[in-house]
């Protein structure tokens, strides 16, 4: 049977999976069995993220899910042809809901029948059935991926993936986690959309690839904006004296492979051919993250790790992942304020500080190509038996235990605390919340910083299960509020990270640091240790009213911090909270409108 046959019709899916099963036949032959085997387990993630989301931002129906009914476990959505999709599903706070059965509908016909049929909805459609195919793809590869693991297992006495990267370093630990997040996003639909890559880039550069190039890129002075970033990079492996550029003339910066051969070289041939830009004979390897863009470098002389953030012409999710020269100027600034910040969270937080950042500008927009971002690693940093665990692989399956990596933790974090099942998940959730909160809410309260605290942004760390420490990573998206912020940050003019209301900086903190972290923790946990949700958002709700009550209570704190921390509690413990509708912004981008949409959802921590 083949790939386009897997889906019974000649469905949108079907037509691209028989596409990509031809060229798989061509470059890759041994992942063709592989790819037909999943591809219907992959349009079935893909549709069951599509209802969750459609049901979560109001998507369906009149919008208020007033229509929306439910019969014990069943809910039934009202379809646009005037039908019901009937499926059954658990519900969990923020009103989520994880499909609990097979779908049965290729995600851009169900598309159709959630938001109707027009040329937003055809546009957002073929992501979802970019993020089936390819998902079916890593579903070959992960299983190659798993088979040497057990292999590893098997050899070594691992009793789970804890055990394999415990003679890693830190960051090789990241990158080893991160490879087991299959699916990617865990609210998206989207979450292996790679729009712009065929299947020879998937096989090259996406997550399942154990390495990828780092070109570079010789610019000219006047079109250079930031930090010589390339020679930097280049004298971290001993090799920055093979450049025969001027540097009194020209800098160097690092690009993506695949962004210098598909995007660069033809993008910027203007510049090229008046030698404003010089591509330079030299390469050097780097592993991929989740983030596709951010690399992991090898390491410099005296073992120490970085990680490059480049621009990617390609969408993954919902963006096209290039990178603004704000960013690149706004992120060693902000590193250097954390840093300062930091500290008032009693040493429990590692900052993966962005040191350095460099752009290209030149006429007709050009400004988003050829920028990269330096970020400080985890390597030499933690201690002995301390393990890094990037927060979007805890929700990942482990191949030795066929459990998440999170339960892994818990099965362990009960061992030390004496604790199983139910009690050990929530005893787990209170230390967890303990470790994340304190530093997020205090940064918005007393500084005006929203974090971006989603779980790609976190690595926290554990020791035998236990959290230990907290790893922030990548600033780009936090919100700023700048009454609250405390002179001497200076960022790039225009810079959208500002925002002068401050129910924008705390609903980034509200989406992220609790719905789509420690939900999607809580719900894991649900389905492992039988956790009681309401349990657990009681336990996260006394972290919260903890952190505030002690900056109510501070005789150091102005008068102005008791404020607005009282403020902020009131907004994080109200009947409802800002979810943002990561697919209506993509519908609705579809249409012209580009900004950031949030919904309101009930909040479990009233």
């Amino acid at each position: 049977m083949s790939a386009g046959e897997a889906l019974t019709a000649a469905v949108p899916t079907a037509v691209a999976a028989r596409a990509a099963e031809e060229r798989l036949a061509e470059v890759a032959p041994r992942l063709a069995p592989g790819f037909r085997d999943n591809l219907s387990r992959a349009a079935d993630v893909v549709a069951r993220r599509l209802l969750g989301a459609a049901y979560r931002e109001g998507l369906v129906g009149d919008g208020t899910r007033r229509d929306i009914t439910w019969s014990d476990d069943r809910v039934f959505l009202p379809a646009t042809d005037g039908g019901y999709l009937v499926a059954a599903a658990d519900r969990h706070a923020f009103d989520r809901i994880d499909v609990a059965e097979r779908v049965g509908d290729d995600p851009a016909r169900l598309l159709a029948r959630l938001a109707g049929r027009d040329e937003a909805t055809r546009l957002v459609a073929a992501e979802l059935v970019d993020a089936s195919v390819n998902l079916a793809i890593a579903y070959a590869r992960r299983a190659s991926i798993d088979t040497e693991l057990i292999a590893q297992a098997v050899r070594t006495g691992a009793q789970d993936s804890l055990d394999l990267v415990a003679d890693l370093d830190a960051d090789d630990q990241c990158v080893f986690f991160e490879r087991l997040a299959t699916e990617g996003h865990n609210l998206h639909p989207c979450g292996r959309t790679r729009l712009g890559w065929g299947v020879p880039d998937l096989l090259a550069h996406d997550l399942e690839s154990h390495s990828t190039s780092v070109g570079f890129v010789g610019v000219r002075h006047d079109v250079h904006i930031g930090d010589d970033v390339g020679r930097d990079v280049l004298a971290d492996v001993g090799t920055a004296g093979s450049v025969d550029l001027d540097p009194a003339r020209y800098a160097v910066t690092p690009v993506h492979a695949w962004q210098l051969d598909r995007v660069v070289r033809g993008r910027y041939a203007d510049l090229m051919a008046d030698g404003a830009l010089i591509p330079l004979e030299r390469t050097i390897t780097a592993a991929p993250t989740a983030a596709l863009r951010t690399l992991l470098l090898p390491a410099d002389g005296a073992g120490t790790r970085r990680y490059l953030k480049l621009s990617l012409d390609i969408q993954v999710t919902s963006t096209r992942r290039t990178i603004s020269v704000a960013s690149t100027r706004n992120g060693p600034a902000l590193a250097r304020v954390l840093a300062t910040l930091l500290p008032e969270a009693s040493g429990r937080v590692l900052l993966m500080a962005e040191t350095a950042g460099s752009a290209t500008v030149a006429s007709e927009g050009r400004q988003r190509d050829l920028a990269a971002i330096v970020r400080s690693g985890l390597s030499g940093r933690l201690g002995p038996a301390e393990t890094a665990v990037p927060g979007g692989a805890l929700y990942a399956v482990s191949p030795i235990t066929g459990t998440t990596v999170v339960a892994e933790l818990v099965t362990r974090f009960g061992r030390v605390r004496g604790l199983s099942g139910p009690a050990a998940a929530l005893r787990f959730v209170d230390e967890y919340a303990r470790l994340l909160l304190p530093p997020v809410l205090n940064l918005a309260t007393r500084h005006g910083i929203g974090l971006e605290a989603h779980l790609q942004n976190c690595v926290p760390t554990f020791i035998n299960g236990v959290p230990n420490r907290l790893a922030l990573r990548d600033f780009a998206g936090l919100r700023l509020h700048p009454p609250r912020l405390r002179p001497g940050l200076d960022l790039w003019p225009g810079s959208v990270i500002v925002t002068n209301d401050p129910d924008v900086m705390r609903a980034k903190v509200a989406y992220t640091a609790l719905q789509a972290h420690l939900g999607e923790i809580v719900a894991r946990l649900v389905d492992s240790h039988g956790l009681d949700e309401r349990a657990a958002w009681s336990a996260v709700r006394s972290v919260i009213d903890e952190v505030y009550d002690v900056m109510r209570s501070d005789r150091a704190a102005r008068t102005e911090i008791t404020r607005r921390a009282s403020a902020d509690h009131t907004f994080l413990t109200g009947p409802t909270l800002p979810h943002k509708a990561l697919l209506g912004m993509r519908l609705a981008a579809a249409r012209g409108r580009t900004d950031d949409i949030y919904v309101r959802v009930e909040n479990p921590l009233r």
